[in-house]
C-alpha cells in the first residue's frame, strides 16, 4: 500500500497541505483550514479502506467524490488569497496526479468487475 504511487502522492499532498493550512490567517484557520485538512485526511483514509476491501469500487468512488471536494476547497482558498499562485499551482499539480492515479485504479477495478461477471 505505502509503495503505491497513489498512496505516495496522497501522502505528499497531506504533508504539504497540513502545514500550509495551519498558516492561514486566524479568521480562516478554524473553518477553511480545518475543512481542507479533514477532507485531505478523509481522502487518504478512504484509499486505505479501499485497499483493504474485498470490493473496493464503492470506496474508490467515494474517494473520487472526496477528491473533488478537496479540489473545490483548494480553489476557494486560492480565490480568497489564502494560497499564492505558486502554492495553488503546486496543489493543483498534486491533485491532478492523484486524480489520474485514482482514475486508473477505478478503471482497473471496473474492468475486473466486468470480466468477473
Amino acid at each position: 500500500m505505502s509503495q503505491s504511487p497513489l498512496f505516495a502522492k496522497s501522502d505528499e499532498l497531506l504533508r504539504w497541505l497540513i502545514p500550509v493550512a495551519i498558516g492561514f490567517p486566524r479568521s480562516h484557520r478554524f473553518v477553511l483550514a480545518e475543512r481542507l485538512q479533514r477532507t485531505a485526511l478523509d481522502f487518504h483514509e478512504q484509499l486505505i479502506a479501499a485497499a483493504k476491501a474485498d470490493d473496493s469500487l464503492p470506496m474508490l468512488r467515494r474517494a473520487d467524490l472526496t477528491l473533488e471536494r478537496l479540489r473545490f476547497l483548494i480553489r476557494l482558498a486560492h480565490d480568497l488569497e489564502l494560497l499564492s499562485h505558486g502554492q495553488y499551482r503546486h496543489a493543483a499539480g498534486l491533485l491532478t496526479e492523484v486524480g489520474r492515479l485514482l482514475g486508473a485504479w477505478i478503471k482497473r477495478d471496473n474492468a475486473r468487475r466486468r470480466d468477473g461477471d
